[in-house]
């Protein structure tokens, strides 16, 4: 039983810090009710994303040595203050830019360490669905954060109202998450190995592999996810199609980290990550004639989805068949690096190409090309592993 409220409250937390992806829905209010650029929203949340990435390889290193649950509640604590802060920020985009970017950033690499890192630990025969139905609750918690602050903004709450209950709701529930989440007996008393030098890490082909191939396809669903709606009302899709589309993007990204989770358990985490990535370049160099007709352009954004959610749970499957689950804390962090990279040139690279060229042919090409690149480079370095159910 306690196996499966350590996998609900990891869940839960999931949710909840992953209301990071809702940030659009803050920008007009933000831009209406503060006078913020469009430039001052995106830099907050960029400096999120980069801040999460950044953060995690410190937070994969408390968890090693002080255990998931201190490492959930400073998550927990990180991200209320970081919303009480930009509540109390009279909307100045420094202030935003502390409590938003920084302190909520760092708390969702601290709690997102914990939260994926723990369940794992207690069905080790199926690391890949139970890291899909974590890092699931992750992709979904922008929806419900969606739903919660379109009422709250319908019912005229000012947007650092909103940040204020969610600063307290979200961090008083992540908090309370945090005091259910342990590691099964055995691994308590089991001594955990040394930390790996990170010199030794930096001069690791197979990390390098992970690193090369995560960012090749994070890269390329983030071209897509920065410039969908463009590109849909360039090629003359409808400006309501091109708004649903975002949706199915989402739920396509929220469902394809389970399903790949499920994959991955079947095929092993090499075969699942070269499928992933050609997977997801096929369908990017698609969404452009996808473009010409309203319904395809729904359908498309949803295998986008679907292939982007693969990024997040195949990677940190392969750390844990690669290094053992109980260094998954200490060197996914450093493989999740290559999102915060891909976060800061992949939708800038495409709005730049865009801006030089006026289309979005080059962009998607370069996208569809480095899957196939990133498909090819962990192939090479990561070889076949024989003998095995899970290549």
């Amino acid at each position: 039983m306690k196996k499966y409220i350590v996998t609900l409250a990891s869940f839960i937390i999931m949710i909840c810090i992953g209301g990071v992806y809702a940030w659009s829905i803050f920008v007009p209010p933000l831009q209406a009710e503060h006078l913020l650029s469009s430039a001052s929203t995106q830099m907050i949340f960029g400096f999120t994303i980069t801040m999460f990435a950044i953060a995690m390889v410190f937070a994969g290193k408390m968890e090693k040595r002080r255990g998931p649950k201190h490492t959930a509640l400073v998550g927990a604590m990180l991200f209320g203050a970081g919303y009480l802060i930009a509540s109390f920020s009279a909307g100045k985009s420094l202030l935003l830019l502390l409590g938003i970017g920084v302190f909520s950033g760092a708390g969702i690499a601290y709690g997102y360490v914990a939260a994926l890192a723990t369940p794992i630990k207690w069905f080790p025969k199926h690391k890949g669905l139970i890291t899909g139905v974590s890092v699931a609750g992750f992709g979904g918690g922008a929806i419900l954060l969606s739903f919660i602050v379109k009422q709250l903004l319908t019912d005229n709450v000012a947007v650092l109202g909103i940040f204020r209950i969610i600063g307290i709701v979200y961090g008083i529930v992540v908090l309370l998450c945090s005091l259910l989440i342990a590691v099964p007996p055995t691994l308590q008393k089991s001594s955990s190995p040394g930390n790996l030098p990170v010199a030794a890490l930096l001069t690791d082909k197979k990390l390098w592999a992970l690193f090369l191939a995560m960012f090749s396809g994070t890269f390329a669903g983030l071209v897509v996810i920065g410039n969908l709606k463009p590109i849909g009302l360039y090629y003359g899709v409808s400006d309501n199609y091109a708004t649903i589309a975002i949706s199915f993007l989402a739920i396509g990204n929220m469902l394809g980290r389970v399903l790949w989770g499920l994959i991955s358990d079947k095929l092993g985490g090499r075969k699942s990550i070269l499928l992933a990535l050609g997977f997801l370049g096929l369908f990017t160099i698609l969404i452009l004639p996808a473009a010409r007709t309203n319904a395809t352009f729904l359908f498309l954004p949803f295998l986008i989805g679907l292939g982007f959610g693969a990024n997040f749970v195949l990677f940190a499957t392969e750390v844990s068949l690669l290094y053992g689950v109980e260094r998954l804390s200490e060197i996914y962090p450093y493989v999740f690096l290559s999102y915060g990279l891909a976060g800061i040139i992949g939708p800038l690279a495409g709005g730049w190409l865009f801006d030089h060229l006026q289309s979005y042919v080059m962009p998607i090409i370069i996208s569809a090309m480095l899957c196939a690149a990133g498909a090819v480079v962990f192939a090479v370095m990561i070889p076949a592993r024989p003998n095995s159910a899970r290549p």
